[in-house]
């Protein structure tokens, strides 16, 4: 067979795609042996799931790297085979991949100094060298000639296996034939090569990025052997490094706004049982219970259940996301990082060490799992939340069962929280655990029998508001007759605002407004509180109601016991937003806007001239978050040792 194909220019590329693999992976394990000691001990099999797990970002460097030359041998055309094409393409192939390979045997030294692997920011930061040449010259050939050495060392097995990869040119007996086929050829090698570069042929699969090799390591500082440093530049090419900003001495920057939060009582730790429910594009818009001043008062909603769940719940009717995406509610609900110009786990620093409500929890002996109707991998979530402390993943591959699967995102939600259910009252008590659902997504199907059922309002998501909310109502249904239930405290919110139909939820404001219900099945949290909270504010005010007593980290406060300088932070576009009381502040260095949303809920009218006093106010606490917040990020301090 192999003599067969030999020759052949799709098996020869393969091959020569394969020589740069395996020098990857001989770059990862010298980058751990001259590194190891900035790693945590693990055994043989550990490391051994860190090269298996580096595969899949290999391949999407090295395809990055290699589309052009992978594009010229696939082009079905004849000028392919002639010597003199070959040789162009074999030099752009060595000089991509040499440059590829330099990356990452500059980073074996490099590391050691930055304890991450190089990223886009470097060339800016090296811009300014006046004697980059001498520097050069020292590191390469005197400091750490062990490195040139290497790199020498791969050039000359890539360029020996690759003169032994011959191309011969095929004898093509019917031209209509070997066009049809060679086109067939090229287009089954795009979307391989596309899927490479992502990280996976499935629809949900979003491209793959640092924060996805957190699925594979058991410490964030892993995640540098998982990756490969070409790899973090491609990555990285968007994204920007924040700065310190030293608005504040220290002191008066933690008396603003302070990020540590220690134990406000002295009281037990009370270990009850935390059920978070994240829904998809869930906004506040969509729930009566939630909007009793809407088309003058005759609005009732989308969500029968959770409405009449919230006569019996702490509801937290002026609540906010974080963000705009899926991929910034997670972090926010569960480990009070908000997502700031960009998503975190997208962002420079998505390889800091976190942790998580669950996280916390897990010290103290919870069981914690994630559960998510997505082919497992879908949205980085199960990488996510590896990171962040949370001990089990559920997805659809431990589902089982395709026939539930809705064709494009996952497994319905009616079944799957009810696989939830099941699998909570295996768990031991007392227990942590969170479900994302998935049905409320575009396109917006709903399961055959569920056509119809429904109300179809004014937006094509409403349909699939009404098939969740009878899903949740089920859910509970099933879970009220388990012994673990009285002794539980659910919280419910979504994961980001979408789409809507009234215009005080299509402003600035609204377009993040989400719902925030606290039910405690002992009825001990009722009510409504209608001050601005947000979904970092989720972690500490359940930490808080359950007497933890160690210090944590967190960027947003407890609900429940609200500082007089507790705000909201959005950044739109990257402007920031900041709410606080009745207030709004649309904050621009040249030109801030500031709004009284209460009696100006389309934010028409800017009250800057009217109110500085309260401009400034807003503008002092803004400072102090971005101080605090690029501060530990850069510091990589999102934690409390």
């Amino acid at each position: 067979m192999l003599r067969f194909l030999r020759g052949n220019i799709y098996f020869s590329l393969l091959l020569r795609l394969l020589i740069v693999v395996a020098l990857y992976a001989i770059c990862r394990i010298a980058f751990y042996i001259f590194n190891a000691s900035s790693f945590p001990e693990f055994d043989f099999s550990h490391f051994l799931t860190l090269l298996y797990g580096g595969l899949k970002f290999d391949i999407s460097a090295i395809i990055y790297l290699n589309i052009l030359f992978i594009i010229s041998q696939i082009i079905p055309l004849k000028i392919r085979y002639s010597k003199r094409y070959q040789k162009i393409f074999t030099g752009i192939f060595f000089l991509c991949n040499g440059l590829g390979l330099a990356f990452n045997v500059a980073d074996i030294a490099y590391f050691p100094f930055t304890l991450k692997r190089s990223t886009f920011s470097m060339f800016a930061q090296f811009s300014n060298e006046q004697n980059l040449g001498e520097l050069a010259i020292k590191f390469i050939f005197m400091d750490y000639w062990y490195t040139t050495l290497l790199f020498v060392f791969c050039i000359y097995v890539m360029y020996w296996a690759y003169m032994q990869i011959p191309i011969k040119k095929p004898k093509i007996k019917n031209t209509v034939v070997y066009g049809s086929s060679a086109a067939v050829m090229m287009l089954m090698i795009i979307w391989f090569s596309i899927a490479g570069m992502r990280g996976g042929f499935r629809h949900s699969t979003r491209p793959i990025t640092i924060s996805n090799a957190g699925e594979y390591v058991q410490d964030p500082s892993e995640i540098n052997i998982v990756i490969n440093t070409p790899f973090s530049i491609i990555r990285t090419l968007k994204t920007k490094p924040l700065k310190e900003q030293n608005f504040f001495p220290e002191t008066v920057a933690d008396s603003l706004y302070n990020p540590i939060k220690k134990p406000i009582t002295k009281q037990k730790f009370n270990p009850k049982n935390i059920v978070v429910i994240i829904l998809e594009s869930f906004s506040r818009e969509f729930l009566g219970a939630f909007n009793p001043q809407l088309d003058k008062g005759k609005y009732k909603g989308y969500t029968p259940f959770l409405d009449s769940l919230a006569q019996h719940a702490l509801c937290f009717t002026n609540a906010y996301a974080n963000g705009r995406k899926s991929i910034e509610g997670l972090p926010s609900v569960l480990s009070s990082i908000p997502g700031i110009n960009e998503p975190f786990v997208l962002s420079y620093y998505s390889g800091n060490k976190i942790n998580s409500l669950g996280g916390l929890l897990a010290e103290k002996g919870y069981h914690t799992s994630f559960f998510h109707g997505a082919p497992n991998g879908s949205m980085g979530f199960s990488s996510y939340t590896k990171m962040a402390g949370i001990e089990h993943y559920f997805g659809k591959s431990e589902y089982q069962n395709d026939d539930d699967f809705d064709g494009i995102w996952g497994i319905w939600d009616e079944p799957f929280l009810q696989y939830w259910a099941k699998n909570i009252n295996t768990f031991k008590q007392p227990f942590f655990t969170c479900v994302f659902t998935l049905s409320s997504h575009h396109p917006f199907k709903l399961p055959v029998a569920y056509e119809g059922k429904f109300p179809k309002g004014t937006l094509p998501v409403h349909q699939n508001v009404g098939y969740t909310d009878m899903a949740l109502r089920k859910f509970f249904k099933t879970v009220a007759k388990s012994e673990w239930y009285k002794n539980t405290l659910f919280i419910i919110t979504a994961d980001h605002s979408t789409l809507a139909s009234h215009p005080e939820y299509q402003t600035s404001l609204g377009a993040f407004a989400v719902p925030i219900i606290i039910f405690d099945p002992s009825g001990a949290l009722k009510g409504k509180r209608d001050y601005p909270v947000q979904q970092i504010d989720i972690p500490p005010t359940i930490l808080n109601y359950l007497n933890f007593d160690k210090p944590y980290f967190a960027f947003g406060h407890d609900m429940l016991h609200p500082q007089k300088n507790h705000f909201i932070v959005h950044t739109i576009d990257g402007n920031y937003q900041i709410i606080k009381d009745q207030y709004v502040l649309k904050y621009h260095e040249e030109n801030s806007k500031l709004y009284n949303y209460k009696n100006d809920v389309l934010l028409k009218k800017d009250i800057s001239h009217h109110h500085p006093k309260e401009k400034q106010e807003l503008e002092t606490y803004l400072k102090a978050f971005i101080q605090q917040y690029n501060k530990n990020m850069i510091k990589n301090s999102l934690t409390v040792e």
